[in-house]
């Protein structure tokens, strides 16, 4: 079986291609990928496998029947883009202005809509049956997962695996972690009120700036000080807003950013532990304060079962030449979500540009894959999906 899902694949590589690249063209932001979700049904449809649109808002779910009674294995790629200007000079440049497809989930569709095409072709040697998740909205919180689960994506699966083209690590790469894999991913805001005046005047004034320099200083003490150092953190803030003239004094600001941690505990404590910073910073300055904590997506944790049978499925792929266990990622996913309702893993698969000795980063205007990986992803995956069944 391993020879025939494996040449079948190569077979459609550059259809696999010629997708990715379509998509890579016209990209949509989270929540509104319409046009994708159209494409993605279209294609289940001229194929004469089942599928359903609008599931959850804009996600697509397709489904195959083995000849064989056994296991549902579900398997989920994302779709949709990022607001970031493509500056890349290639043919399959994005047409549309300001939104582009800087974190592979074009190569993510391609990949699991080809698998989706193989897999139907071999439906009657399969045993089980398989789901096919087109997940849109994974960039932007609270994401498309949730919706998709509450509307029956995940009813009747048994174990689901997902992947992610890595452009940092080499193509031939494969990574996993058993537990956490990708961090939790929140947001904040802090608006401070003082009271503002003639920059020449500063003792008539309540300086914002400020206070919230002193803030973002403060709050940088809670993973330094206040979090075990065994246990992983990051509070940043990415955004400082308190524009005036040069010589007023700003009677408010903004702050915005992130907090990323793996152990929920954690999570909890520096949500409030940034409460007390906050009130504490601004009633020194005698300035008023609102504050935002907005959770995103939990942390992916991978199954222990599941991670080690991904494993040896990589093994069976012959241009996989390094399986490596990753150390955990700060990045947020949520495919969180699916991993709590089912056991399943969620893996990397190396996809750094050939030739590129310093690739651009994911969200980058000039990010690129080497699409090769996405063959590489097809094999991994269709290997766990069919011999999924021989897992007791």
């Amino acid at each position: 079986m391993h020879n025939k899902l494996f040449a079948k694949l190569e077979s459609y590589y550059k259809d696999m291609v010629a997708v990715r690249r379509y998509l890579h063209q016209h990209p949509e932001l989270s929540f509104k990928e319409y046009r994708t979700a159209k494409f993605i049904q279209d294609f289940y449809e001229k194929l004469g496998i089942e599928v359903k649109g609008n599931i959850g808002g804009n996600g697509v779910v397709a489904k195959i029947y083995g000849k064989i009674p056994g296991k549902t294995v579900a398997i989920r790629a994302d779709f949709d883009a990022l607001p970031i200007q493509d500056e890349k000079n290639v043919p399959y440049k994005s047409t549309v202005p300001g939104v582009m497809h800087a974190c592979g989930h074009d190569g993510h569709t391609a990949t699991l809509l080809f698998l989706a095409k193989t897999l139907n072709e071999l439906r009657d040697e399969l045993a089980g049956n398989y789901v096919f998740i087109h997940q849109h909205a994974e960039e932007y919180a609270p994401g498309g997962a949730n919706s998709m689960i509450e509307d029956g994506c995940l009813d009747g699966v048994d174990v689901i695996f997902g992947t992610h083209l890595w452009a940092s690590e080499p193509t031939g790469k494969i990574q996993y972690r058993t537990g956490p894999i990708m961090a939790a991913a929140d947001r904040f805001e802090i608006d401070i009120q003082g009271q503002g005046g003639h920059g020449a005047q500063p003792h008539k004034t309540k300086d914002t700036i400020v206070t919230a320099s002193q803030l973002v200083l403060n709050l940088q003490q809670i993973v330094s000080r206040k979090v075990n150092p065994v246990e992983s953190a990051v509070v940043t803030v990415g955004s400082f807003t308190a524009e005036n003239a040069f010589n007023v004094i700003a009677d408010k600001a903004k702050l915005v950013g992130t907090v990323r941690t793996f152990n929920e505990e954690v999570r909890s404590f520096i949500e409030k532990e940034m409460e007390r910073i906050i009130r504490g910073t601004c009633y020194l300055a005698d300035s008023q304060y609102d504050f935002v904590f907005e959770r995103g997506y939990p942390a992916v944790v991978n199954h222990a079962k599941e991670t080690e049978y991904l494993i040896q499925c990589a093994r069976e792929v012959p241009e996989v030449n390094i399986i490596e266990e990753t150390e955990p990622q700060m990045g947020g996913e949520d495919f969180a979500y699916y991993l709590e309702k089912v056991p399943g893993t969620f893996f990397f698969t190396g996809a750094k540009p050939e030739g590129v000795e310093n690739p651009a980063p994911h969200h980058h205007p000039k990010f690129d894959i080497d699409e090769k990986a996405m063959l590489i992803a097809a094999k991994t995956l269709g290997t766990a999906a069919i011999f999924v069944h021989n897992q007791e």
